[in-house]
């Protein structure tokens, strides 16, 4: 029997493209968080952890973004 054999190159490159969406899916959802915090904001007296807990959501996203975009470029240097 016959069928498409998955080289160890073609499995890491599978498997890199699922962590992309991984990664993808998260951030996605890091930034709903990030606006539900934002919009639950009141307009007078803003407690400071309502500030930071955003700013460590900010620190978080623009890292995910950092690892996504190194993962893209090593995806697009195997190809």
């Amino acid at each position: 029997m016959q069928g498409k054999s998955t080289t160890p190159f073609r499995l890491k490159g599978l498997l890199a493209m699922g962590k992309e969406e991984d990664l993808e899916r998260e951030i996605d959802e890091l930034k709903a968080e990030l606006k539900d915090r934002e919009d639950s904001l009141p307009a007078h007296s803003v407690q400071p952890h309502q500030i930071l807990l955003i700013a460590e959501l900010e620190a978080v996203i623009e890292n995910k973004k950092k690892e996504l975009n190194k993962l893209q470029k090593r995806n697009r240097d195997l190809i």
